[in-house]
């Protein structure tokens, strides 16, 4: 009996810790997140100021309003992230400040694809009609970082550091040679000779369709990336070819002596240049703020907002049935925006921005109802992101204009089934054996514990067959092209925003802002005002719901690193369910 108590003291002492430690967690995330979040009231910007910019965090398209997904679990730090609405109207706003006399660019690399870094950089073109400078520092960059900053007016690098400067790559990780060590057996069903989404199941190789692909719109991103470095460089393009195909950029040294950097710098030595482009004396403090408090400045408030508005609607990441959140796109949640915007009178256009691989088939063809209902009423303006492709694509094919960046990939008309059979897995490696009862001879179709029959295969491909129908004759009729042609371009094909121009999948290459303007003239109004949907999660939507789930994200990216893409691919493939219109695996050009 002592042992006894002894056992349920230890027990009660036990939950007594985990809940008092579990107080301290929870106390410490709220100050922090109050002491972050009381340093952006009232932020006053002083003149003569420089506005630096950071990219090296994963830039979602909008910033987070609650602070409980931009928080760091591991460290209880604010991770200062800042949307690329934010970024390019932030940009924006700086080119007309008088208070902001220029831009220190002070990043490695940019947290998103090569379209959201397009974005970026086009916005700090424009921002170079203001006359301002912008100058440039870095340790170290990316090749994503050093397009970014191949705009500045100074590009400098540090004495040790480096630029990466070696072509364009792409590599996808083939699980056939595991799954065969399991015993486990894809059972593929597909439409498209180049839905390669299935591949990294049954292959152990890029397919000759998949490389022919792959090189394409590789090659054409690019292009368009020596081209515009080489127009803001003075660098011929077939030089800058050389140079990285030659890896000739090994030193610092080299930076400079084939023109991609302009100095060798350390960072006391940048700050002072840029004491003396602002006037400031060198014993005195420079003034900079980061565009994260920037954006939070006080502005003057117009009383008299125009009336007429222009509707955002923010679809990102992978589409599914339901709800969804703000980093997936959920079919009930994205239908009802675009409803609800249809339907309010005010909203005058919408600008549909999809940045998404795609994902369920179903639930895409939900949201490509809503738009082809909009379109009837009001012009509706696709501005495609990062990716807008399969699904992506399917969503955005309805609408009255589709602008794509030049990097943006797109395209991947195309649908797959995979259903794993997982009998000799269980049968040879556990030992477990499966039997039962069932009403009909398909009561149990599409089970993982033996393989399809030759009638259910018939059955599924059918259905494939039908989805890949449907998606290509609403292709057809939202581009006014016939259904064979659409064909001809699809087969589950990947290309890029330059390609997909070309063969008319697009209509003009430009960014969100390029969008909105276009939006606005399509609804014949010059005065407006945008407004964002769907709204964004609260701080007690967020706390409540995901919070546990955010704290495993974090650790498990401190733990795996680099390798955490790995991981969610994988746990990706785990959860399809249904016909898939997506693309044949994360695509990371590096």
């Amino acid at each position: 009996m002592a042992q006894f108590f002894k056992f349920v003291f230890a027990s009660m002492l036990g939950t007594f810790l985990t809940l008092v430690i579990a107080s301290i967690l929870f106390v410490s995330i709220i100050v922090g997140i109050v002491n972050s979040a009381s340093k952006e009231k009232n932020v006053q910007v002083s003149d003569d100021s420089i506005l630096m910019l950071d990219f090296d965090y994963d830039i979602p398209e909008r910033s987070p309003i609650d602070p409980f997904s931009d928080y760091n679990y591991n460290d209880f730090q604010s991770k200062n992230t800042v949307g690329l609405n934010d970024i390019l109207s932030g940009i924006k706003k700086a080119k007309e400040d008088p208070k902001i006399l220029g831009i220190y660019i002070n990043t490695s690399s940019v947290g998103g694809g090569f379209a959201t870094t397009e974005e970026i950089r086009n916005a700090l073109l424009d921002f170079k009609l203001s006359k301002k400078f912008i100058v440039a520092y870095s340790e170290f960059y990316t090749q994503k970082g050093y397009y970014v900053a191949s705009v500045a007016d100074k590009i400098y690098l540090n004495p040790a550091g480096d630029i990466e400067f070696k072509g364009f790559g792409t590599q996808i990780m083939f699980l056939k040679g595991a799954l065969d060590k399991l015993e486990i057996e894809p059972q593929v069903i597909k439409v498209g000779t180049y839905k390669s989404a299935v591949e990294p199941f049954v292959l152990d190789k890029m397919s000759d369709a998949n490389r022919l692909q792959t090189a394409s719109f590789l090659g054409s991103m690019y292009n368009h990336f020596l081209l515009k470095i080489s127009n803001e460089r003075g660098i011929n393009a077939d030089s800058l070819r050389v140079i990285a195909n030659k890896l000739l950029i090994q030193r610092a040294e080299d930076a400079v002596k084939f023109k991609l950097a302009d100095g060798l710098k350390y960072k006391d030595e940048v700050m002072a240049d840029l004491k003396s482009r602002t006037n400031v004396k060198p014993e005195d403090d420079l003034k900079v703020i980061t565009l994260k408090k920037y954006k939070s400045a006080e502005t003057e408030i117009k009383d008299d907002l125009p009336t007429d508005r222009i509707a955002v609607v923010y679809a990102t990441g992978e589409i599914i049935s339901g709800e969804g959140d703000d980093n997936t796109i959920g079919s009930e949640r994205i239908s009802k925006a675009i409803r609800d915007v249809r339907e309010d009178k005010k909203v005058k256009a919408i600008v549909f921005r999809v940045n998404s691989p795609g994902g369920s088939a179903l639930a895409s063809d939900v949201i490509w109802r809503e738009v082809e209902l909009a379109r009837k009423v009001k012009p509706v303006v696709v501005s495609m992101g990062d990716y807008a492709a399969s699904g992506g694509y399917y969503i955005s094919c309805a609408a009255t204009k589709i602008y794509a960046d030049p990097n943006t990939i797109t395209g991947s008309i195309g649908v797959f089934g995979i259903i794993p059979n997982a009998q000799k897995f269980f049968n040879n490696k556990l030992g477990v054996t499966f039997d039962g009862v069932k009403t009909g001879e398909y009561a149990d179709m599409g089970t993982i514990s033996r393989p399809l029959t030759e009638s259910e295969r018939a059955i599924l491909q059918q259905q494939v067959n039908n989805t890949y129908g449907t998606f290509t004759k609403k292709v057809a009729e939202g581009r006014k092209k016939t259904a064979l042609g659409v064909d001809s371009i699809g087969q589950g094909r990947v290309w890029s925003g330059i390609e997909a121009l070309e063969i008319g999948l697009v209509d003009k290459l430009g960014g969100i802002s390029d969008a909105i303007a276009d939006a606005a003239k399509l609804a014949n109004i010059k005065s407006y005002r945008t407004v964002s949907y769907p709204s964004q999660k609260s701080i007690l939507e967020s706390f409540f719901g995901n919070v546990s789930d955010d704290i495993q994200t974090s650790i498990m990216k401190k733990e795996l690193g680099e390798e955490y893409k790995i991981y969610k691919q994988i746990r990706k493939i785990s959860q399809l369910n249904g016909v898939q219109a997506r693309l044949p695996f994360e695509i990371s050009v590096n």
